[in-house]
This record gives structure tokens, sequence and C-alpha cells, in this order.
């Protein structure tokens, strides 16, 4: 086998090489770098408002701002960036290469009470504008006591302490820096925010300028005399300001107010490389909280599993060593005397209750945990670029629906082996591809209501709807079925022992069973909640994650975990001959969701004390289930298939007539 492997490893990276020495550069995945020469003409863009109090993101014009002269164009958006509410439009924002000017864009008419109200409402809720130059958002930065914060956007408008008045930022001072590429002298071969890439000597000559490695903004609020400002045409050179001091100088939001929109651009070199340029946006904060998380988890786990491990396999050991060396009519007497886990042989594969639905979760479960495992290896690679929008959504979706085909196959061959017989696989099948999915529809239909009922740019548009549905029942059902077909045709898996046809009565227990299954989910949710801090950031507080590497880590502690913890109390359940280990097997690493949407309650309330309105605690309380009940699919499955390898290889010891 390994003569055949390796010359067809030695080919392709042959093919690789030649293929990146020949061919022209390219970019993997994502548009290749650019490059503009002096005096080129840039326009930025603008994504939808968002606001960290409310989460509801909203359409940048749905504000009275100045609008593009050749109108309003949306940009092409891909899956993940329809569901996670973005809207990117064009913007009368025009830069030119190198040009350092300042630029007056438009005033508008009068405010009318509704635009006031709603003006005031985007500012009293921490609104940001999020804008686009050359694929880079722009940033700023801020200082709150004495410490250097950056951020993304900038706000709508402002509201001093006293809360007196309400200002609108109409003034911005951008700063675009720019590296200039030669075109000429090294090769390039590296990753950017685009992923792998490769320059070729042709496209060297033709990529030459200047390159856009940086996007920053001041903003301000100046008050303008409408009289003067309506006299400019859009484009117009103004005279420079700097940001006035003075609340008395600052625009007023109020009625009947006519506001003056205007920038300035200035252009810097930097040294900053194009593959670099998003290390500030993707600086990791932190990072020895990741490490001190994931040291501190892969200790106390190789602690407790050594200890449990090593006492747990010498006692089965032991015990399978004397029942093995006494012959037929000892080992009788010794099943007399005995109690434990061999006293349940003839029950331990007696049939779950909810068999069906057990089948389906575990299927539901392996098809989750592949699709996250497959995304963040290619995160941790680099193809998920923060520079794609969407990608890593979208990247998810379409894993999730290849994944069916598996998510079928087991929980079609689970259930012949619980049944003994490929009868009703095809209900199996059809359970399998809709229950996750089914799920996840009524969650997001509730929450898409109310983002309508808000207008807000996060609704799911009934097109997309229907690509959704499109998706699931031509793509994933499809495969789903496949999947089941092909567990038919797999071998069944074998009982080592036979099941009595009278089932043994369980021993009455001080305490019910389920409260050390309950309990049992610490031990995962203490590898996982550190990353879920950072995950929850990101997600609720706008914040970059890129740290894939470490979720990577925390997802291999964690699979570790899950299979530990469910061996070890579905070997403590059968100890007390206790057969019914199917669904606590499954439940005793399933059961961290539990714990995950309690901490998400907590992140709400301790660290989302901002979120305003029962709509946005609504919306955050639904994806949090969302999150906690797939988290339950794939931690449960998990533990459930390593104690059922467990029970059979432990039953597959003893000797039986």
């Amino acid at each position: 086998m390994e003569l055949v492997r390796k010359p067809s490893i030695f080919w392709v990276f042959v093919f690789v090489v030649v293929f990146a020495h020949v061919g022209n550069g390219f970019y993997l995945p994502g548009s290749y770098m650019h490059t503009y020469s002096n005096g080129d003409p840039i326009f930025a863009k603008v994504n939808s408002l968002t606001s960290i109090e409310t989460e509801l993101p909203f359409s940048y014009y749905s504000l009275p701002y100045c609008k593009p002269l050749g109108g309003i164009k949306k940009s092409a958006e891909n899956l993940g960036e329809l569901l996670m509410g973005d809207q990117i439009d064009n913007s009368p924002y025009r830069f030119r290469m190198n040009v350092n000017e300042s630029i007056y864009l438009c005033t508008t008419t009068p405010l009318n009470e509704h635009e006031v109200k709603l003006l005031k409402q985007r500012t009293h809720d921490l609104y940001q504008v999020n804008m686009i130059l050359d694929n880079l958002p722009v940033m700023r930065y801020a200082t709150q006591n004495g410490v250097k914060i950056q951020w993304t956007g900038f706000p709508v408008g402002y509201t001093p302490p006293d809360g007196s008045a309400d200002y609108i930022i109409n003034h911005l001072k951008f700063t675009v820096f720019i590296h200039e590429y030669e075109g000429s002298g090294i090769e390039i071969i590296g990753t950017g925010e685009e992923g792998l890439g490769v320059i070729s000597e042709a496209d060297k000559k033709k990529a030459s300028g200047y390159e856009i490695v940086g996007f920053q903004v001041v903003p301000c609020s100046i008050k303008y005399d409408p009289e003067v400002m309506t006299k400019l045409h859009t484009y117009d050179n103004v005279t420079s300001t700097n940001c006035p001091n003075e609340l008395d100088k600052y625009q007023q939001i109020r009625e009947q107010e006519r506001i003056s929109f205007t920038y300035e651009v200035e252009f810097v070199k930097s040294d900053v490389r194009w593959p670099s340029r998003w290390d500030a946006y993707l600086k990791m904060e932190g990072s020895r909280v990741h490490w001190f998380s994931i040291l501190n988890s892969l200790m106390v786990i190789l602690f407790l599993a050594g200890i449990v491990f090593v006492i747990f396999l010498r006692t089965v050991r032991r015990d399978l060593t004397r029942y093995e060396e006494l012959d037929k009519e000892a080992q009788a007497q010794m099943n007399e005397e005995l109690s434990g886990w061999k006293l349940v042989v003839g029950d331990v594969y007696r049939e779950p209750a909810c068999s069906k639905l057990l089948c389906v979760m575990v299927g539901d479960g392996v098809q989750i945990l592949g699709m996250a495992g497959v995304t963040i290896v290619f995160a941790a690679l680099g193809f998920m670029s923060p520079a794609s929008r969407g990608m890593l959504l979208t990247g998810m979706i379409v894993l999730y629906l290849i994944q069916g085909i598996v998510a079928g196959y087991v929980s079609v061959r689970l259930w012949r082996t619980i049944k003994g017989t490929s009868e009703g696989w095809r209900s199996i099948s059809w359970l399998a591809a809709c229950f996750f999915p089914g799920i996840a529809f009524v969650i997001l239909t509730v929450l898409n209501f109310i983002l309508w009922g808000s207008h807000s740019t996060g609704a799911i548009p009934i097109s997309l709807y229907f690509e959704l549905f499109f998706l699931w029942f031509c793509i994933s059902v499809p495969l789903t079925l496949i999947g089941g077909f092909l567990g038919t045709k797999a071998e069944q898996i074998e009982y080592p022992v036979r099941t009595n046809q009278i089932p043994r009565e369980i021993p009455s227990r001080k305490y019910p069973s389920w409260l050390l299954v309950l309990g049992a989910g610490t031990l995962p949710f203490g590898t996982l909640f550190i990353e879920l801090f950072f995950i929850l950031s990101s997600i609720w507080l706008g914040r970059f994650y890129y740290v894939f590497g470490f979720l990577l880590v925390v997802l291999l502690l964690l699979v570790i975990v899950c299979a530990e913890v469910s061996v070890v109390l579905t070997y403590m359940h059968l100890c007390v001959e206790d057969w019914r280990w199917w669904w606590k097997a499954f439940f005793a690493s399933g059961s961290v969701a539990l714990y995950v949407f309690l901490y998400s309650i907590n992140y709400l309330v301790f660290d989302l004390q901002s979120l305003s309105g029962p709509v946005s605690a609504t919306l955050y309380l639904g994806y949090s289930l969302l999150m906690a009940v797939a988290i339950m699919l794939s931690t449960g499955t998990i533990g459930f298939l390593m104690s059922f390898y467990f029970v059979h290889y432990l039953f597959s010891s003893v000797k039986i007539d």
C-alpha cells in the first residue's frame, strides 16, 4: 500500500510546483490583488448599519445620506452574506490614488420629523457605519480610560454625556495607507487574505503600481452654512478643516435642518505589504488566555484520564482474566455470586426506548461534527478568509449538505444494528434529513418574522427562503437517502452476546442516574467555555475571530473529553446493573449543551448589558438555542459512538455459551 501511495503524493507535488511556475497568478479562494496608478478613481462601498445594542442591521440608505450620482447599486452577495444581514451598496465616496483632497458631497433637504426621529434613534443605539475600500473595512481608533481601542466602522452620530442634544457625523477624515508595488524583483508565493497565492512574471508587469494596505477614518461633526454649501457641486474641493472641540460647532440633528456632508482623504505610504494588510484587523488579543485555557484543559484531561483509565482498565482486565481462567461450572457459580457489568450480559443490547429517534440524532450529530471539523481545519489552514465575507457561513452550509450522505449512512446502519433488519430505512433517512434542519427552520422562521417586523436587513428575503428549500430538498435529502441506501448494503454490526427474552430488573438507587449524566457535562464544558467567550464576543460585539488554530485544538480536546466521560459513565452504569446505557451515553457528553445555553444567558446578562429591548434579547436567545442544539447532537454523538465501541469490545471478551 505504501508503494502505491508514495508515488501518487510525489506526482501531486510535482504537478503543483509545475503549475505554480508556468500558470498565471492565482489566489484561492477570492480575487487577485488590485493595483492602482496615480489618479485612478477608487470608490468606497457601504455595508449595513450595525449596532451591538440591538443586533438589528439596517440599510445604509435608510438614513438621509448622500446617494451616488448614478443611483444605488447593490453588490453581488453570496449565501453567507445574505444570511448574516450584509447589504453592500455603492457609495458617493470617491478617492483618487495619491491625490490628497477635501471634497464636498451634498446637502440634504430640510429634515422632516421621521428622519430626525430615525437619526436620533440610530445615534442612541450606537449604530456604526461600515465602509469598505478595496475590500478592507474602515477602521478607527478611540481612547477610553487611557487605553487605545480599535473599532471597525464609525458612529452615525454623537450624544454628549448630558444628553442635551444629538449631533450627526457629517465630515470624515480618511487616511488610506498604500504600498508601492514595483512588479519586479522577487516572486511572491504566500498566503494573503485571499488564500494561497502565486504571482507569475507576466502578471508582475501588469500589477505594478500602488496597492491599498490600510483604511482609517476620523469622524467629525461640523456645522456648515447651508446657503454657502448648496452653491457647490458634488466633488467640488473645499477647504480642509480640523474637527471642532466645542459642541456649538457640531451639526445638531433637528427638524428643518439641512445637513452638508464632506470628507477629506490623505494617502500615506506604508511598509506593510498586501498579503499582510489584514494583520491590523486580526491582531489577536489575549493569546495567553487561549494558551492558558488549552494547557489547563489538557493537564486536567490527561490527569483525570490517566487516573480513571488506569484504574478502569486494570479492573476490567483483572475481571476478564479471572472470568476466562475458570471452567464452565465455575463460571456459572461465579455468575451467581458476582454483581456488576457481567450480570447484564443478556440485557446490555436490549433495544432502547425511542430507538428511531436515537438513530436520527446520532446521524445528524455525525453530519454536524463532520461539517464543523472540516470547516475549522480549512479555516485554520487559511482558506476561510475574513476578506471573503460570508465565506465561512457559505462553506459551512455547503459542507453540511455534502455530509448528508454520512448522516444517512450512520443512521440506517445503526437502525439495522438495533433492529436486525433494513425495513424502514427510508423513513430513517427522511427523518435524518429533516430533523436538525427542521429545528433550524422553525427557529429561524420565528426570528425572521421578528426581523421583518423591525424592517431589518438581517431578515431573510423570500427568494432566499426558496433557495434554502431547494438546497435542502434537492441536495441534502437525496444525498441522505443515498447514504441510507449505502447503509443497508453495509455489513451489519453483530452483537457479541445474545439478548434474553425477559429483561433483568434494575436495582433501585439512592439517587437518579440522570443527575450523574447531567453533571458529566461540566467536564467537556470546562474545555470549551474560554473559546466560547471569544466566539460570542465575535458574533455579538462585532469583533474579528480568526484564531481557528486554537479552536481546532479545543475541538480535538472536546472530542477526547466527551469520549472519556461517556465511556466512564457507561461503565459506572453497567457496574450497578443498569443496562439502559444507550441514551445515558448520548447525554453524558451531550449535556454540555445545557451548560453552553446557560452560559449564553449569563453572557447576555453580564457581558451584553447594552443589548436593548425584547426583540434583541429574543434574537440572541433564539440563535443561542440553535447553537446549543447543534452542540448537543455533535457531542452526544461522540459519546454514544465511543460508548458503543467500548461496550462491544467489553462484552466481546466474555465467553458465552
